[in-house]
């Protein structure tokens, strides 16, 4: 009876902690408000901000970082759409069929089609200079871990765009302090902490898929009237006549290009066509597609929570003397690894599709989105070793009980994901 009274009251101390820390952020409608680009989504191109960070407990200070970086800013990841654009609007400035803002569009776009072209999937610039930008971030934030040096190592998938993000990440890390010894690797040995479906992937996995949020038994209930798609249309053509495609689908192309187009530095290409206020105002039925996305694989990313746990342990045991652990993916990764964490709620799986909103943000997966758990160590022989989660700068909640938010015991960390790493549902 004592147990089950302790159990109680630690879950209520757990749910009014996360909710004070979860009160102390914007909502997500206020969030899009000040920054309307975030509607954007996965497309949403990361900024650095200075997050307010609470001040470790008396005698902590940082020693070590778990991390997993999505790769930053790139050229549209198929190369379908930028080809059905230009033939799209080739066609229609031939036939004289185009508004005004859709020739200037038309040449805008004529200008840069062989960058496009040649660019498909890979990093941008932006995409760049946000890694190096985030590493600078990381090394000024906890100098305790850096100052000395050490050693750090860096995993990637195979893809380029995830190994160029790496490259560019672990410069900037040594160009801030030379004394770092960094290896990076992208190897099909590494790929189990980073991307484990990779088909080229060792190590095979049988963990289920395609998991529905329960949301989906009344996504009926949020109707979003599809006004931009008719907008999009009539600011491009004169008329539509023989236009080569369905009008749902190159109003979707010119949504996705138009989402891109700040990763590769070419925003304003598209001038009188779209504007970022009219992609916010459809946001909430976009989550809520992003929603499932992310909560469905969830338990594919298992192996990245579990590396995760194992090269901590490490660290903390004294059988590796990393500083640092960097894993470069993908937000196919990194979206459900945040959902299978339970990073702000994140797992609750509301049956409200109007609450989906409350617990996933899908630009918390943008480009060069990034988790870092940052682990402190008191002065004190004997103390816990406590754990902090930064989503994308900011500290975040986990479902773990504490009683001293955003400082989890690492202990109760480790008991927590352990268990729910083992215990998955069948398929």
């Amino acid at each position: 009876m004592k147990r089950s009274i302790l159990s109680v009251a630690t879950t209520l101390l757990f749910l009014l902690t996360a909710t004070i820390a979860w009160g102390q952020r914007l909502s997500a409608i206020d969030q899009l408000k000040a920054d309307p680009r975030k509607a954007y989504g996965t497309d949403y191109p990361y900024q650095v901000v200075d997050y307010k960070m609470t001040a470790a407990p008396k005698g902590y200070k940082p020693f070590y970082i778990s991390h997993y970086g999505r790769h930053g800013s790139r050229y549209y990841w198929n190369a379908t759409l930028y080809r059905e654009v230009d033939s799209l609007l080739s066609f229609a400035h031939k036939r004289h069929q185009l508004t005004p803002a859709g020739e200037a569009f038309y040449e805008k776009f004529k200008a840069c089609s062989q960058e496009l072209a040649t660019g498909v999937s890979e990093l941008s610039d932006v995409g760049w200079q946000q890694h190096q930008n985030i590493a600078r971030k990381m090394y000024n934030s906890f100098p305790e871990i850096f100052e000395k040096g050490g050693n750090v190592l860096a995993i990637s998938s195979l893809q380029g765009r995830c190994v160029i993000s790496m490259a560019g990440f672990c410069q900037e890390l040594v160009q801030c302090n030379p004394k770092l010894e960094i290896r990076e690797q992208s190897s099909r040995f590494t790929l189990d902490g980073v991307v484990p479906t990779d088909g080229q992937n060792p190590i095979k996995h049988n963990y289920p898929r395609n998991i529905k949020p329960r949301y989906e038994k009344n996504k009926d209930k949020l109707k979003i009237d599809e006004v931009l798609r008719d907008k999009i249309i009539q600011r491009l053509f004169t008329s539509t006549d023989s236009l080569p495609g369905r009008l749902h689908h190159i109003s979707s192309n010119m949504i996705n290009l138009y989402t891109s187009l700040p990763s590769i530095g070419h925003e304003g290409m598209m001038e009188g066509i779209i504007t970022d206020e009219e992609i916010a105002a459809e946001w909430e039925r976009d989550n809520l597609g992003s929603y499932s996305w992310v909560f469905g694989p969830q338990y594919q990313t298992i192996p990245i929570l579990q590396d995760i746990i194992k090269k901590a342990e490490g660290k903390i045991n004294g059988s590796n003397d990393r500083i640092a652990d960097l894993r470069f993916g993908h937000d196919t990764m990194l979206g459900p690894l945040t959902v299978l964490m339970g990073i702000n709620g994140a797992d609750i799986d509301p049956e409200d599709p109007f609450e989906v909103k409350n617990c996933y943000q899908n630009w918390e997966t943008c480009k060069a989105s990034n988790l870092q758990l940052i682990f402190y160590r008191s002065n004190k022989q004997g103390d816990d070793i406590l754990v902090k989660c930064l989503l994308n700068g900011e500290e975040s909640t986990l479902p773990v009980p504490t009683n001293n938010f955003p400082y989890y015991k690492w202990s109760d960390f480790r008991e927590f994901y352990t268990k729910r790493c083992a215990n998955v549902p069948e398929k």
